[in-house]
């Protein structure tokens, strides 16, 4: 077969149309044969086999069943009737069910005549029933099509509005393999398919929609996942090694008086072995001739941005300056405070740059960067406008990574003639085998244990009828000296609602806790950046002991006595975000405590969240969880969603595929970096093709 013919557009496929292509187009992105062949069905219908009634099994599947009807009757319930028949075979009988067309069905359904139904089958008592069966005559049944199972593909409500039914789409589907005599062009290594004993590519294709069997149709999906995922990481591994060999990075050979001496004298505690770790990771990476990019994972509170200032001191070591960018002022200024006290009186030039910095500071600030006077800047979006020139950028660390699109770390990228290195940091945790995937061009560290004297916070769940427990709490902790956080949700749906929430909790906050014994500081969205600063400022010096706000406080504020935070409606927080927040507090040495408020009424994704919250401190375990109930797209947020739009593989119920495609995906480009070998031939050219396409894998990191 021609390669390109699945180019085709898709009105030219025969049954299609220029009215069903453009519907096809709008609501499943179709426009070619390629893209209508990559249409997978989400599920199927086992057709091949039939069960006796004392065969089936509460597992809610759909399933085919052969007996007669001996008995009709109408029920009366709450809500109009029910229509209910006795279908029995040799081995029981169980209940067939209609709440609608009753009239219809009555007329036609024929007594002790035998029938083959198909459908859900649910348990009440010990009595099977099934509700609005497909029902056929065994008569009828015996001369129909037989597709062994049958293939349900995605739909949308104006698809069915349109006519193209599950069945339309099946019948193109069949056109489609007509036209290409069910040929397709191999895209994988003989001996990655002998290896991993995989089918073929057009026998894998054929058994995904229309498969024979169960064992058929499981050896087809895991051929076509292992494929999409194993061009996935070829592409993030060439990138990878292109980079290293093509890129050339700044040498950092010095180990110079900065950094000895920050080590020797400044270091306010011992560094924890994970934190030695990843800084020799890290000079490992800024020593060699090649580029470093590097993602940091730890979790809130483990210290990275001393392993951070370690890094900039090497760069200042070999004469190179450094900047540090964050998403918000308030973190921007966080880590400036931050990185100035743990120079104290070192010898090192540190300005902060951010939106609202002052003309005639940017004017010095500029020229301090350029004739290399200043080491280290810290900012927020500020430092990628094009006036900001540097002398020398050697490295640029990036706080909180999702939250800068591509383009701006790119312009990072520029500062230079040769680009900085770069280090990523993110107290978000990011589940295994998602950082495979999106970050797996990266080379990545984790900072896995929390800095000596660190208490773990405890958290509990507590319900609104506990309330005047819990403000009794608040006061105790008060009279030792500490401070509270108090957050509400803030959901852009609602927030007139949610403004609402945060003013009637405030007020009810104010009466419990009333002046001049109590100070409480309330921040959020819809006020101006000064007062907001100001509020903040007042809680960072202990003026006040209570912070009421919205999740503004999400990242970063760093504020070591606060060890109460109170998360109220915290069933309508996800996990990453009410981990974040828990990470406000446990910044001292004293016990830090979270309490998750909630009503009574609770989904069951709500009460894993909860649980999982109130059993561990472990981001990473957090994370997993949170990938497993959210998905991968949402997980990333928006920007990131389109990332992960793979065709059938699953990136968390398949990562045990992932992890063997990235295997095979390594082992090949050590053995074979350009895909020259002959028998690379059709790995090298599926690969060129996805390149050019404009594939979304070539914009991650």
């Amino acid at each position: 077969m021609n390669p390109n013919f699945l180019q085709t557009p898709i009105p030219y496929l025969k049954g299609v149309g220029p009215n069903r292509a453009e519907t096809l187009r709008t609501e499943l992105g179709i426009e070619t044969y390629l893209d209508l062949l990559h249409l997978f069905p989400n599920r199927y219908l086992d057709k091949t086999q039939y069960y006796k009634i004392n065969q089936l099994q509460p597992s809610g599947a759909d399933v085919q069943i052969v007996g007669k009807i001996v008995h009709i009757k109408t029920v009366e319930q709450k809500r109009g009737k029910r229509l209910v028949a006795n279908f029995v075979d040799e081995t029981g009988q169980m209940e067939l069910v209609w709440f609608r067309g009753h009239k219809w069905i009555r007329e036609n359904l024929k007594l002790n005549e035998p029938y083959v139904v198909f459908g859900r089958t649910a348990r009440y008592g010990s009595t099977f029933s099934m509700p609005h069966p497909e029902m056929e005559l065994v008569s009828e049944h015996q001369q129909g099509l037989k597709i062994a199972m049958q293939p349900i593909y995605p739909s949308t409500e104006k698809l069915s509005a349109k006519g193209i039914t599950n069945r339309v789409i099946s019948k193109m589907m069949q056109q489609l393999f007509l036209e290409c005599k069910g040929q397709f062009p191999e895209a994988l290594s003989a001996s990655i398919l002998e290896e991993l004993r995989l089918i073929s590519k057009s026998e894998a294709l054929f058994n995904i929609h229309f498969p024979k069997n169960q064992e058929l149709l499981a050896k087809a999906q895991f051929r076509l996942k292992f494929e999409e995922l194993f061009f996935v990481q070829l592409q993030l591994i060439s990138k990878k090694m292109l980079r290293k060999h093509k890129i050339k990075g700044l040498p950092f050979d010095q180990v110079g008086d900065n950094f000895n001496d920050f080590f020797n004298k400044h270091l306010p505690f011992e560094l924890t072995n994970a934190q030695k770790k990843v800084i020799k990771e890290i000079r490992k990476d800024m020593g060699s001739n090649a580029q470093m990019n590097r993602l940091l994972q730890g979790d809130v509170g483990s210290g990275k941005t001393i392993v951070a200032l370690m890094c900039i001191l090497l760069a200042i070591d070999n004469e190179f300056q450094s900047c540090l960018m964050a998403p918000t002022e308030i973190l921007a200024q966080q880590h400036y405070n931050g990185l100035k006290e743990l120079l104290g009186k070192m010898d090192v030039k540190i300005a902060l740059l951010t939106g609202s910095t002052k003309k005639s500071e940017r004017t010095l600030l500029h020229n301090q960067l350029e004739n290399g006077n200043l080491n280290i800047l810290v900012g927020t979006h500020a430092v990628l406008e094009d006036k900001v020139q540097f002398k020398n950028l050697g490295l640029a660390v990036i706080d909180e990574q999702h939250r800068f699109g591509v383009a701006q770390r790119s312009k990072l990228w520029r500062k230079n003639e040769i680009p900085p290195h770069i280090l990523v940091m993110t107290a978000t945790p990011i589940p295994r085998t998602l950082a495979m995937s999106l970050y797996g061009d990266l080379d990545a560290s984790v900072i896995d244990e929390l800095p000596p004297g660190r208490k773990p916070i405890k958290t509990v769940l507590r319900f609104d009828g506990n309330r005047l427990k819990v403000f009794q709490f608040i006061k105790d902790e008060i009279k030792k000296g500490r401070q509270i956080y108090i957050v509400y949700p803030l959901i852009k749906e609602s927030e007139a609602l949610d403004y609402k929430d945060l003013m009637d909790g405030y007020e009810s906050i104010a009466r419990d806790f009333p002046l001049p014994e109590y100070q409480v500081s309330i921040v959020h969205g819809k006020m101006k950046p000064a007062d907001k600063d100001y509020e903040m400022e007042r809680f960072v010096k202990g003026e006040t002991q209570i912070m009421v706000a919205t999740t503004v406080i999400e990242v970063g504020v760093n504020v070591p006595n606060a060890s109460v935070m109170i998360i109220e409606s915290a069933e309508r927080f996800g996990l990453s975000q009410l981990h974040q927040l828990r990470g406000r507090v446990g910044r001292g040495a004293e016990q830090s405590f979270c309490i998750l408020m909630t009503s009574h009424k609770l989904s069951e994704d709500a009460k894993m969240r909860l649980q999982t919250m109130v059993r561990t401190n472990d981001g990473f375990e957090i994370a997993e969880v949170d990938l497993k109930l959210r998905g991968p797209g949402d997980l990333m947020g928006t920007q990131q969603s389109g990332l992960l739009n793979l065709k059938i593989a699953d990136i968390v119920k398949d990562n045990q595929i992932l992890k063997t495609a990235r295997y095979y995906a390594i082992q090949l480009l050590k053995e074979d970096p350009k895909l020259e070998r002959v028998e690379n031939t059709a790995i090298l050219y599926a690969y060129s093709k996805m390149l050019k396409q404009s594939n979304i894998w070539n914009y991650i990191s």
